[in-house]
């Protein structure tokens, strides 16, 4: 080969001088950011009604999306990963074990199938059928509730009693667990201490449903501690983890038989009840995160953006206002806004109707009734308090 050739070919793999000088984002711009709701034609809206699942909850904090966004990044052993994040999240709750769950209905369906089968994989393979199996679960009759179809689905049937004289005589061979529905402890004639004490002396298996009930935080360790076997607590609401993940977490033996009635497992109950590795990792730095804040300065901004939107109406004609936290779950700063409808010519309701039409949208509290229009505080984002102020004294004064 000449050495004209060879100089030109070696010329070929050097870059032409206006390269050098390019500017990196003249190479290839960054890509622009879609509004994916806006392509589909979905609504969006600001939170003023609280963490329900069909209006998505709550929003995941920036150390949780990161967590998320780091996961999907890398391959692990899911079973291994179940392990540590299971152990990391027990040691954070002072509990014996415990396991991210697909929501607090999925911990509803493995710890019913743990209590049922242990860790018999026969059994564990068998359910729904219970034949030769404990079968029947006993709840008050005040705590019959829209979810306990989770607990349904593993076959077992729901004994109903109100008294603890009924549970005792309720209670056989064939009781696999009591199931305590918190947020209607009010309502039952046996409250949680007494339940829990019912099932250590009849040796049945006690779950706490407390999905909704964070805040205060204390709640996160206040009923293992009151002896309950098994808990539940809804990862993404009040901790702000995925809105698809839970937690459930208790006694060792059942935590373990809980996982084996689920996903990775094929043969199993819960098996289409998958939490994903994102999942895993970003629930257990979502309870990092929310056993780290400081949970009173929250307090005093969810009243101070409560006492904002109250003295935004409280010049027009007929208005009272006060601030309202429920017993149990959500038990957070609320705001209570009643009027004379005589005075002011609109429901609350179509008071709600209004600001969900409008622009911004805003979402109150489905609590909302015929006398009250409710508005959650607690899952404003920062400078929404003072829209949602001004939008509400807006729709009341053109009434």
């Amino acid at each position: 080969m000449s050495d004209r050739r060879k100089f030109l070919q070696r010329l070929s793999t050097v870059p032409v001088a206006g390269a050098f000088l390019t500017k990196p984002e003249a190479v290839q711009a960054a890509p622009k950011t879609r509004d994916y709701f806006s392509e589909l034609g979905v609504r969006t809206f600001i939170n003023a009604a609280g963490t329900y699942t069909t209006l998505t909850a709550s929003l995941m904090p920036p150390e949780v999306v990161g967590a998320y966004d780091y996961a999907s990044k890398h391959f692990v052993s899911l079973l291994e990963l179940h392990d540590k994040v299971g152990e990391r999240i027990a040691t954070l709750l002072g509990a014996e074990a415990a396991m991210v769950t697909s929501g607090a209905a999925g911990a509803m369906t493995c710890a019913t199938a743990a209590c049922i089968t242990g860790a018999d994989k026969k059994a564990i393979q068998q359910i729904p059928d219970l034949t030769g199996l404990k079968s029947e679960v006993i709840v008050q009759k005040t705590h019959r509730y829209g979810y306990d179809h989770a607990v349904r689905s593993c076959g077992v049937k729901l004994i109903e009693i109100e008294t603890a004289e009924e549970l005792e005589r309720a209670a056989n061979e064939r009781t696999a667990m009591m199931l305590f529905f918190n947020a209607n402890e009010p309502l039952g004639k046996i409250k949680a201490p007494e339940f829990v004490a019912l099932g250590k002396k009849l040796k049945v298996p006690t779950f706490n449903d407390a999905a909704a009930d964070v805040p205060p935080v204390e709640n996160l360790t206040r009923y293992v501690k009151m002896g309950f076997d098994l808990v539940t607590f809804s990862g993404g609401k009040g901790i702000r983890g995925p809105q698809s993940a839970g937690l459930l977490f208790g006694r060792k033996d059942l935590i373990q038989a809980a996982r084996m009635n689920t996903s990775p497992n094929s043969d199993s109950i819960s098996r289409g009840q998958k939490v994903n590795k994102e999942e895993l990792l970003s629930m257990m730095v979502a309870l990092e995160t929310y056993l780290a804040k400081d949970h009173k300065a929250e307090w005093k901004e969810w009243e101070r953006r409560v006492k904002l939107i109250g003295d935004s109406v409280a010049g027009v004609k007929s208005v009272q206002t006060e601030q309202w936290i429920p017993e149990i779950a959500n038990a957070v700063p609320h705001l209570k806004i009643h009027w004379d409808q005589a005075q002011i010519k609109l429901t609350p309701q179509e008071v709600m109707k209004q600001l969900r039409e409008g622009k911004p949208s805003i979402e109150v509290s489905p609590a909302t009734d015929k006398d009250n229009l409710i508005i959650a505080v607690w899952m404003l984002q920062p400078g929404e308090a003072e829209v949602v102020a001004r939008r509400v004294q807006a729709v009341l004064k053109s009434a």
